[in-house]
């Protein structure tokens, strides 16, 4: 099934149903992609993948009752059109990643990150996508060898690794993160933060900065009973 408006029609799939929603927003802000569906369960997904026919699933790694490297090869067995997949997940351990490349995910997009990330990523990937379909109508569906260097070479660049700052740990930048998105919306300090989160201030400060700095928070002043102004962070939704 294709939209007859030439969007990639995607399918969402990720257990938390905020960050789906999220996930969702991001791409109805953004020309050229359609949201079919939503997805929560791996049997969910895999019922929604043969009834929906989307060009392209986001796919969330921790889903309940079926992990989402199950439900990546399971689609692969499907019958019909190849239906591309992004996984974008929190998980980071190199069996995990290797799962998804070798059931051939297109991307491996890294929780937690900014729109401005997820923008470049989906706009790659629809513009590698039509310039496949247009070279494969162009030749009758075979490819120089031009052609396929081509693919694969974007296909690397979007499997880059996101990489952080000296100092920063993948893992400790999740609970921070987490402990943002916990906050509802309000403003936490990074004194705040570093007592939820058990690490001192200087250190809850550098994660702090980090995702004000890619987009993924924002910051403005706060004063407190002293009159002396700090920082209040706020998770970017």
């Amino acid at each position: 099934m294709t939209s007859t408006s030439g969007s990639v029609r995607v399918l969402v799939v990720d257990d938390d149903f905020a960050v789906a929603a999220i996930h969702r927003g991001y791409l109805e802000s953004m020309p050229g992609f359609e949201v079919v569906g939503e997805a929560h369960r791996g049997p969910e997904a895999l019922e929604a993948v043969a009834t929906l026919a989307p060009d392209l699933v986001l796919l969330d790694i921790h889903l309940p009752e079926m992990s989402g490297i199950e439900v990546l090869h399971r689609i692969r067995a499907l019958p019909g059109p190849p239906v591309d997949v992004i996984a974008i997940t929190a998980a980071r351990e190199m069996e995990t990643v290797r799962g998804a490349m070798a059931g051939g995910v297109v991307h491996y997009l890294v929780k937690p990150f900014a729109l401005k990330t997820f923008r470049e990523r989906m706009e790659l990937y629809a513009a590698t996508r039509k310039d496949l379909l247009r070279r494969a109508a162009e030749s009758g569906s075979k490819l120089e060898q031009s052609d396929v260097d081509r693919i694969l070479q974007s296909r690397q660049r979007t499997l880059a690794p996101q990489s952080l700052p000296k100092g920063l740990s993948p893992r400790t930048l999740d609970l921070v993160a987490s402990t943002l998105r916990a906050a509802g919306g309000a403003d936490l300090s990074a004194i705040e933060v570093a007592e939820r989160c058990g690490m001192a201030r200087v250190s809850a400060r550098r994660y702090l900065e980090h995702l004000e700095r890619t987009g993924l928070a924002e910051v403005r002043p706060r004063y407190g009973q002293t009159g002396r102004p700090e920082n209040g962070y706020r998770w970017v939704q």
